[in-house]
C-alpha cells in the first residue's frame, strides 16, 4: 500500500479484486463539441489527439478488433491480465443517438477479458438520457466515467476554448454519483493565467464533490496546437512548470488530499507525449519515473504516513 496517498492500483483492487488490470484504449470515431461546430471549432487550444492515442487504436476497426490488438500488445508481459475498455479519444459520449453509444459500449462489455468500461468525456456531454443509459450499463458491467474538468476557474476554461463552465462539471459529477457510477476528474496544472493558488483552489473545489479518482498532469506545449501557435506569436504567455516546482506542487496536493479526502485515488501526475511532439517542458520522464522521484521526495521530507 502506498503510505502517502491512495493510488490508482489500490482503487482498482478495491473495485475489481486482485490481479493485474490494464486500460485498453479504444478509438470509436468520436469528435468533440468544440471541434465539430456543435458549440465551437478548433478544440481545446492545447490538444493534439495524436499525442496520447496508442498505435493500436484505429477508428476504422471495430471495438472488438481494437481490444484484441491492445490485448496482444500487453499480454506478452502479463498473460493473465484483465482489461478495462477505455474510450479515450475525443469525447466518449458525444453522439447523436444514445442507442449508438450503448451498442459501442456493449461490444466492449461482452469481450471475455474486459472487466469494466472507462469512458472519457466532457461535463457538457452527459445529458440525462446518457446518464440513465450508463446507469443501466453499470448494472451489467462496472462503468467509470472520467470527466475532463481541467480547472474550476471559468475564466481559464474560456481561454482554453473548453466551451463549458465549472458548474457543468459539478452537475455531471452529482448526476453520475446519484446513479451509482464512479467518477474521475482530469485536471491540468499550469494552464494559461493560473498560478499555484489557482491550481490548489481547483483541488479544493474538486474535494467538495463525490469523485473517486483524480488524474493530474502538467500542461505540455505540443506541436501543431493552437496553444503552440499562440505562444510563438506572442498572443499568450504561459509559465511552464520546472520539474522541481511541479514536484513541490504535487507534494502539497498529496498533503491536502490525504488530510481531507483520503478516499480519492490519484491516477497519475504526469503526461508524457511522444518526445518529438513536445515543445515544453522537456523533462523526458514517464509517469512511473516521476512517481518514483516523488516518493523519494516524500521520504526525504519525512512525511511518513500521510494517510488517515
Amino acid at each position: 500500500m502506498n503510505p502517502y496517498y491512495k493510488d490508482y492500483s489500490q482503487y482498482l483492487c478495491e473495485k475489481f479484486g486482485g490481479g493485474k488490470i490494464q486500460k485498453l484504449s479504444v478509438d470509436a470515431g468520436f469528435s468533440c463539441p468544440n471541434r465539430d461546430g456543435t458549440i465551437s471549432r478548433g478544440g481545446c487550444i492545447y490538444c493534439n489527439v495524436r499525442s496520447f492515442t496508442p498505435g493500436y487504436c484505429n477508428p476504422m476497426k471495430t471495438v472488438g478488433e481494437q481490444l484484441e490488438e491492445g490485448k496482444r500488445f500487453f499480454a506478452r508481459k502479463y498473460p493473465d491480465m484483465k482489461y478495462l475498455a477505455y474510450f479515450q479519444s475525443f469525447t466518449g459520449t458525444h453522439a447523436r443517438a444514445v442507442d449508438s453509444l450503448r451498442q459501442l459500449y456493449e461490444e466492449a462489455a461482452v469481450h471475455p477479458d474486459v472487466v469494466g468500461i472507462v469512458i472519457g468525456t466532457r461535463p457538457d456531454c452527459l445529458p440525462k438520457e446518457v446518464v440513465e443509459m450508463l446507469a443501466s450499463l453499470n448494472r451489467m458491467i462496472p462503468v467509470i466515467v472520467e470527466i475532463g474538468a481541467e480547472t474550476s476557474h471559468d475564466r481559464t476554461l474560456q481561454i482554453i476554448n473548453r466551451g463549458h463552465k465549472w458548474q457543468d462539471t459539478v452537475d455531471s459529477v452529482n448526476a453520475l454519483h446519484e446513479h451509482g457510477i464512479d467518477v474521475g476528474l482530469h485536471l491540468i496544472a499550469g494552464l494559461p493565467g493560473e498560478g499555484r493558488d489557482d491550481i490548489l483552489e481547483s483541488l479544493d473545489d474538486v474535494m467538495k464533490l463525490p469523485v473517486s479518482t483524480i488524474k493530474y498532469h502538467q500542461l505540455q506545449i505540443i506541436r501543431d496546437t493552437a496553444l503552440a501557435s499562440m505562444m510563438q506569436e506572442g498572443r499568450l504567455d504561459v509559465n511552464v512548470f520546472g520539474m522541481e516546482d511541479y514536484m513541490d506542487l504535487c507534494v502539497e496536493i498529496i498533503g491536502r488530499l490525504s488530510s481531507l479526502r483520503p478516499d480519492i485515488a490519484i491516477e497519475r501526475f504526469l503526461s508524457s507525449a511522444p518526445k518529438g511532439m513536445v515543445i515544453a517542458p522537456g523533462w523526458g520522464l514517464k509517469n512511473h519515473e516521476f512517481v518514483n522521484l516523488l516518493m523519494n521526495r516524500l521520504r526525504v521530507l519525512n512525511l511518513r504516513n500521510l494517510r488517515k
